[in-house]
């Protein structure tokens, strides 16, 4: 159920505030708040007949077919074909749907996020969970901990290094602030080495923190 509310779509980051936090780990734990919270609104759509039982497994059904596997593809994709990539940064959603016949219908805005030799993006939402989950599927637990939404926006470099990504000093880091009308989706750098894969190859390179931003495509395996 989308959130009401906006705010800064964009932050650009150049160095953090020294702080002590706890770690940002990956460990997926349920949200007690998020689970009662569920529950209540699904009996409640039920009980006033809006949606039945069987209506809301139907879609909870669909959306958990969608899996990173089917945001890899699209990166791959990106990779290896410049007129898809073109089209996918100027009409995301559109480009998804032609090209992979894919019949994705959402209210939401997708913008892509090209990561470039001096640029390297990161997504969050500070306020909520929103996350490209048409893409993606289910966001992890901690993309929507208070933890990463707090402090990625002011220690980007130092969160991304909790992750195991160290960039260098030239790179920039922009942090982009989802919202209830607006995804993003991180097109990270193709991986040195990668030449002459096939774009299912290339896919198993591309992980969902790599289209996050949290992480960078994992290396081709040495021959």
């Amino acid at each position: 159920m989308a959130h009401d509310h906006s705010h800064p779509h964009q932050h650009d980051h150049d160095h953090d505030h020294e702080h002590d936090h706890a770690p940002i780990t990956s460990e997926d734990h349920a949200d007690r708040y998020e689970v009662l919270l569920e529950t209540a609104i699904r009996e409640l759509l039920d009980e006033k007949g809006i949606l039945s039982a069987e209506d809301i497994h139907r879609q909870i059904d669909a959306q958990d077919s969608r899996t990173p596997a089917l945001g890899a593809q699209v990166v791959a994709k990106a990779w290896t074909d410049p007129a898809f990539k073109q089209r996918l940064l100027a009409a995301p959603l559109a480009a998804i749907n032609e090209t992979f016949g894919l019949g994705i219908q959402t209210p939401l805005e997708l913008v892509v996020l090209e990561n470039k030799p001096d640029l390297h993006n990161v997504v969050v939402c500070t306020l909520c969970s929103c996350y490209p989950r048409m893409l993606l599927g289910i966001p992890p637990a901690w993309y929507k901990s208070t933890e990463y939404r707090s402090r990625v926006v002011v220690q980007p470099r130092q969160v991304l290094a909790e992750f195991g990504t160290h960039l260098p000093d030239t790179v920039e880091v922009r942090v982009s602030d989802s919202t209830a009308d607006l995804r993003y989706l991180v097109l990270p750098l193709r991986p040195a080495g990668s030449e002459g894969m096939s774009e299912a190859e290339l896919a198993a390179l591309v992980t969902r923190d790599a289209m996050i931003g949290t992480a960078l495509p994992l290396p081709p395996v040495s021959q």
